[in-house]
């Protein structure tokens, strides 16, 4: 059985700290969804996240979107993102890793390592890999947990010169987001965000959010357009398909995922799903059943 994590939405700054008599962080996470921390956050390390299986949500930036059968996201220094374990189900298996940039040492005169210097810059919007390449890194993925002393370290940079050399990605942001947006509006930008999650399944008007962030209607709608270049319209329609996605993946029907994530006409819930999953509801259940 699914079961959905329920945490509210929370805006925070992590504070990593390497392991043990290492210049990194590693992370083997299998353990019951609703023990996974997912608050949308931020920190100076760069983050590779792999999940080893399983369906969920990646919230990247400005980025949302659902995955399935594992995913694998390299995620930029200070870019706000969530835990992976947001709608996921068990069971459920991350491997982690949090870097900072100045451990990787990239002198210029060589030339070899040109590819994974790009790779670190567009770290920024999000890079999404594919599932092969997922399930070509996992292998040494897991060698790292059981890895000690200078070796971790080498199989760090020889996991991320093989990920610079693979051309099967793509960056889940046209832009990146500058996590002073995220820090600057902690506050107003989490009550707007547990208030769309307390009340999604409702109508909502969006001058009781207005008011809840003490902002008039037009300053709220610039306000959040401004800062997560997407309207309010736009963010409560994604998060209601993430949710109906979700709802879908646990054998709900598709009139079902409508009427219990807000919608109230099926023909308007088809459209919004399509133009944010790029399938319609029934094809998106009928991929599930193959």
């Amino acid at each position: 059985m699914i079961k959905l994590c329920i945490n509210q939405m929370k805006v925070s700054y992590e504070n990593v700290k390497p392991d043990e008599n290492s210049s990194f962080r590693t992370l083997h996470m299998n353990f019951p969804v609703k023990e996974f921390r997912w608050e949308y956050h931020y920190h100076p390390e760069l983050e590779l996240v792999c999940v080893v299986s399983g369906s969920g949500t990646r919230h990247v930036g400005y980025h949302k979107s659902s995955f399935r059968d594992g995913d694998l996201v390299l995620i930029g220094s200070n870019t706000p993102h969530s835990g992976f374990g947001l709608n996921s189900s068990d069971p459920h298996e991350e491997i982690v890793l949090q870097f900072r940039e100045e451990i990787i040492q990239l002198p210029k005169e060589v030339g070899e390592l040109s590819a994974l210097r790009k790779l670190l810059s567009v770290a920024k919007f999000g890079v999404l890999f594919s599932n092969p390449t997922k399930e070509k890194i996992l292998p040494k993925l897991r060698e790292m947990m059981e890895t000690e002393n200078s070796k971790r370290y080498l199989l760090l940079i020889n996991l991320l010169v093989e990920l610079s050399e693979e051309e099967d990605y793509v960056l889940l942001n046209k832009e990146a987001m500058p996590h002073t947006i995220i820090s600057k509006n902690k506050e107003r930008l989490q009550s707007i965000f547990t208030f769309v999650e307390k009340n999604y399944q409702k109508e909502i008007d969006v001058n009781d959010v207005a008011n809840i962030v003490n902002l008039t209607l037009p300053s709220f709608c610039n306000f959040f357009k401004k800062t997560m270049k997407i309207t309010f319209t736009e963010f409560v329609n994604q998060y209601r398909i993430e949710k109906a996605c979700h709802l879908i993946l646990q054998g709900k029907s598709v009139s079902e995922s409508c009427y219990s994530t807000g919608y109230n006409n099926i023909s308007y819930f088809n459209r919004a799903f399509k133009k944010y999953v790029g399938k319609t509801p029934t094809e998106f259940n009928n991929e599930l059943i193959k």
